[in-house]
């Protein structure tokens, strides 16, 4: 925690402001990174934290029975761990990169998931659902993929068209920060229990995080009364949308959670603490990971 201290004085008291850099590969499919990503959020378990974390929230904004969007599902980690918590709901994961629904479909399948449907489509565009049709949607660790912000603008657009007025939003992304400096700390912290690929795309991802600005704009403009806006304490490493929480929450599932939190090595039990705590302190909190 002493390094997000260190941190935290760093953004709040620098002069630099830094510009989004839009990623080198804004699609990504080259097998190597690929294979990188999803090691870190799998075997690697250096993003395990913050699927769970993510999967926590996500699960209060589903109701048994509707269907639920996944954009940018990426290899299926985070979809893969919600579908298997929301049995009684049916799961579309969208993705633009084939090697990433390569690995989402074999995933999938490794799961003996039924209630996953995978696709490929553009976030930007979701003319493939009909106004007011879908249930719940949900994106995490994605939207910094998007070149610009006008992309930005037409995913919320897409996102506030197909979800119904009752329905359940929750998305969640970096935010930018002020210093490298900063943006390297986060991206190197863990250096030596990830892939170097995952640290150079994890750096990458930062640079091009869409500003705290954009988010409140955005959501005010398109989500208004739907969802609130979150961010981590003091500084926006990470921003997220959320609507209320809907429906009754089940003690089973309150119960798989913390099993599988007590099954995260201590490091990464520890990392999911303090994100949780960064983000209880900006107002975010769940009922089913405290």
């Amino acid at each position: 925690m002493s390094g997000i201290v260190g941190t935290l004085i760093r953004e709040l008291t620098t002069g630099e402001s830094s510009s989004r850099i839009p990623e080198p590969d804004l699609v990504m499919d080259d097998p190597d990174k690929v294979s990188a990503f999803v090691r870190a959020g799998r075997e690697a378990a250096i993003v395990a934290p913050t699927y769970l974390f993510h999967c926590s929230h996500i699960c209060e904004v589903i109701c048994p029975g509707e269907t639920v969007v996944d954009l940018a599902c990426g290899p299926a980690t985070q979809l893969g761990m919600v579908a298997q918590m929301n049995p009684n709901s049916q799961f579309i994961g969208i993705d633009l990169s084939e090697g990433m629904l390569k690995e989402a479909k074999d995933h999938i399948k490794e799961l003996g998931l039924k209630n996953v449907d995978l696709k490929k489509g553009d976030i930007t565009d979701l003319s493939q659902f009909h106004d007011n049709s879908i249930g719940a949607v949900f994106s995490t660790l994605s939207l910094h993929h998007l070149p610009t912000v006008h992309d930005l603008e037409s995913t919320f657009s897409e996102v506030a068209r197909i979800v119904k007025p009752d329905g359940g939003i929750y998305l969640s992304d970096f935010g930018h920060l002020n210093s490298e400096k900063s943006m390297q700390h986060f991206a190197y912290q863990h250096r030596e229990r990830q892939p170097e690929l995952f640290t150079i795309d994890y750096l990458n991802s930062l640079r091009a995080a869409f500003h705290l600005a954009d988010f409140q704009r955005l959501s005010a403009k398109y989500l208004a009364g739907r969802a609130r806006l979150y961010s981590t304490f003091l500084i926006p490493l990470m921003v997220t949308i959320k609507s209320p929480k809907r429906g009754q929450v089940e003690l089973a599932l309150t119960q798989k959670l913390a099993e599988l939190r007590r099954a995260l090595p201590i490091p990464q039990q520890r990392d999911l603490k303090d994100l949780i705590s960064l983000f209880k302190l900006g107002g975010l909190k769940s009922t089913l990971l405290v």
